[in-house]
């Protein structure tokens, strides 16, 4: 049930476009955060791999650039495909896993 509830699609509306913006704002929070955090307490804080590799390969800006980019135009199609439920969930996902956090460590450290 539950299931069905976050992957339904939704057409237009003002909850999708408020949701699509939510989503790209955290984003780039989090692009924002986590690039001062790197460049506060080194590389060794980020914990998704992807994006840690990602770092040590291109620099820890190109490397962020380009998973922030990605994970944007990840959200724009789950825009598009009307999936607003779910975005809205991974929204406060990353707000409360990504952005909450290194705000905390920013602001302790």
């Amino acid at each position: 049930m539950l299931s069905r509830w976050i992957f339904s699609r939704s057409g237009e509306s003002v909850f999708g476009n408020v949701v699509v913006l939510a989503f790209l704002a955290v984003q780039a929070c989090d692009g924002v955060l986590t690039y001062i955090g790197m460049s506060t307490f080194g590389p060794h804080m980020e914990g998704n791999p992807i994006v840690s590799s990602l770092m040590v390969a291109f620099g820890v800006g190109p490397g962020l650039t380009g998973a922030k980019v990605v994970a944007g135009m990840f959200g724009i199609l789950l825009h598009v495909s009307g999936v607003h439920r779910l975005m809205a969930l991974l929204t406060a996902l990353y707000l409360v896993l990504a952005v909450v956090p290194w705000t905390a460590l920013l602001m302790l450290g």
